[in-house]
């Protein structure tokens, strides 16, 4: 017969296409809209049946083959077009898979869909991140039923039992003894078993002794969060809601958070056939456990895929480094002062041995625990590794630890000691106990050897910490920032004029803010044990002394004489000679965005390339040319 069907495009060949039901899903469609039989012409064995004809026996690709010589000798071939479409191929063995129609068992699924649909609908099951909510109801809304009968030698036996003598078909949970229609001990199982998903959308129930009520069934059921990826919400996800409704009555968690995939760093899928995988045994037995989790989820971005390349573990390696580096630098001095089993941080903005840094630590750890703690209830676990990273390097170690030496090893108090060790101390426990979900291994090996008797026997029972706003001093942060930004600016200036970084140098501030000029004064110690730095001269009043170099930080204006810090008619001779030869590409950079020719065929990230290139450039020569004008006066 001739059909019209909405399938078929007009605009594409000639508009007509021939219709096989039985051996392509789309054509099944068309034949199921038209009543047209369904003929199966291959079978199991890939050659061609009985239906056939005079091809029965032949393989389905000689068939073919000899299909279109026949046509050729008839006359009956107009032409031949060469036409790219998909075709299936198995996994194992990449052998062509052809449709091929049979009988098979299916689940009702449309009825277990719709309150599966519902319950996300109204924000009972969310999905982190929220996009793949969409992806999960456009499924469902065009679900069909599900197959659950695979032919395979390995899985369930589908519980199904035919009789030889009357053919009675039984669905029992058991074996009969005999058939329940006919009482014929001649019964066998059907030789299917069940689709692997069958099982595994009863996981989250049956695993805690369903259907039995037992105390863990109770207690775990409904769980808070699954973690999972986007390839498998069809296969499991969806099903495990359906199921659980179905089954329990009620959802069976409340979160989906959804990983996205690691590819290579190409962006390509990892596979066996391209031989692209990173095995994740051998980065762990190279970089650590601990680094090359922590690694992964500062490349984690809300669900994004992420392209690795091996150097990423680094990262992780270095900052485990870090971590014990400042564990031994706090653990020397433990023994100068006992370690207060009563330690309270709240009493520091009473003792008269607190300083500034101090109170801007103990700050800065509960401000990162109150975000940390937001972040990690809201999935961000990057945002949740850059806030920890950031603080423990950063704030902690690149500053804290490096203005404590000073007054452990100088100090002739021991109050003031014991003070900043039991401080020192508090910041490393809470900071493991904020770090152990990423790196459990390193964590707890060093609260074994910090935690006191009083506290818990492992960090993984230890409470999580809670922030104290009560600790959160914006005014500490804040002065703090501005004698870090004063700070950065001094290194600045000697890294570039290159002043050699242990040389004593003098520094002139300018300044009419009363409040900046007690603040630089009450905290000169922190100028000269981190930039190296004397305040030579501070106030309104201060001229700029000849050859020097500066800085503007907050309106405050830093001057930092050269003359006997470098030879400066040898800085000159170098100044002018990276100056020339940044002039000459910044020239040949410009001639190349200038020419069309260039522009309009260079792949775009080439040019884009060259754009920052130039930008570099002029940048870098900007700050030169502004160096060798401090030699000007």
């Amino acid at each position: 017969p001739i059909v019209a069907d909405v399938y078929v495009d007009p605009k594409f060949g000639t508009g007509a296409v021939k219709v096989t039901p039985a051996h392509d899903p789309n054509d099944f469609e068309i034949g199921r809209r038209h009543h047209l039989p369904s003929i199966t012409v291959i079978d199991e064995d890939g050659k061609m049946n009985g239906n056939a004809g005079k091809y029965a026996g032949t393989d389905r690709f000689r068939a073919r083959k000899q299909l279109v010589e026949e046509l050729r000798q008839l006359g009956l071939l107009e032409k031949i077009e060469k036409h790219e479409h998909s075709v299936g191929h198995c996994q194992r063995c990449d052998t062509v898979i052809e449709p091929y129609l049979s009988e098979q068992w299916f689940v009702k699924i449309k009825p277990l869909a719709e309150p599966a649909m519902r319950v996300v609908k109204e924000g009972k099951v969310r999905f982190v991140p929220e996009r793949w909510t969409r992806t999960y109801e456009n499924w469902m809304e065009n679900i069909r039923d599900w197959c659950i009968s695979r032919q395979l030698w390995w899985g369930h036996r589908i519980p199904v039992y035919y009789c030889r003598s009357c053919g009675e078909v039984m669905v029992l949970r058991d074996k009969p003894a005999q058939c329940t229609a006919c009482g014929s001990k001649d019964v066998y199982q059907d030789s299917d078993v069940l689709d692997t998903w069958f099982s595994a959308w009863l996981w989250p129930f049956s695993t805690m002794g369903w259907p039995e009520k037992t105390p863990d069934l109770q207690f775990y059921y409904p769980t808070d969060a699954l973690v999972t990826g986007p390839d498998i919400i069809f296969f499991w996800v969806a099903r495990m809601i359906m199921a659980g409704l179905e089954f329990m009555g009620d959802i069976p968690f409340r979160d989906v958070y959804i990983n996205g995939i690691i590819r290579d760093e190409q962006g390509r899928k990892m596979s066996k056939s391209l031989g692209n995988g990173i095995d994740p045994l051998e980065m762990i037995e190279k970089y650590s456990a601990d680094a090359v989790r922590f690694s992964l989820m500062a490349l984690t971005s809300e669900g994004q895929d992420v392209n690795l390349a091996e150097s990423k573990f680094e990262m992780g390696r270095n900052f485990s480094n870090k971590i014990w580096n400042a564990f031994r630098f706090l653990s020397m001095n433990r023994e100068d002062a006992a370690l207060d089993p009563d330690f309270d941080p709240s009493a520091l903005k009473n003792s008269s041995h607190a300083e500034l840094a101090d109170l801007w630590i103990l700050s800065r750890l509960n401000q990162t625990v109150q975000k940390i703690t937001t972040a990690l209830d809201e999935y961000r676990f990057n945002e949740y590794i850059e806030l920890f990273y950031s603080f423990f390097w950063g704030d902690f170690c690149d500053w804290y630890l490096e203005l404590i030496k000073l007054r452990l090893y100088q100090s002739e108090s021991q109050d003031e000691k014991k003070l900043v060790l039991n401080l020192g101390f508090h910041i490393l426990k809470k900071s493991m106990q904020l770090l152990h979900p990423v790196m459990p291994f390193i964590s707890e090996e060093i609260w074994q050897k910090v935690r006191l008797e009083h506290e818990a026997e492992s960090i993984m029972i230890s409470y999580w910490p809670e922030a104290a706003v009560s600790m959160i001093d914006e005014a500490a942060e804040n002065e703090m920032t501005f004698l870090q930004t004063v700070i950065s600016a001094i290194r600045n200036i000697r890294s570039e004029m290159n002043v050699p970084p242990g040389k004593p140098a003098a520094v002139h501030i300018r300044t009419d803010q009363a409040e900046q000029i007690a603040l630089l004064q009450q905290n000169s110690a922190y100028l000269t044990q981190l930039a190296k730095v004397e305040i030579e001269q501070i106030g309104s009043g201060v001229k700029k002394p000849a050859q020097s170099a500066s800085a503007v930080v907050h309106g405050t204006e830093l001057f930092i004489p050269l003359a006997g810090l470098i030879d400066i008619e040898t800085e000159k001779a170098r100044l002018q000679k990276e100056i020339d030869r940044l002039e000459t590409l910044l020239e040949k950079s410009n001639v190349k965005l200038a020419n069309q020719n260039f522009i309009s065929r260079a792949p775009k990230e080439v040019v884009e390339k060259e754009q920052k290139k130039k930008e570099t450039y002029a940048e870098n020569l900007a700050k030169l040319k502004n160096n060798f004008a401090s030699f000007a006066d």
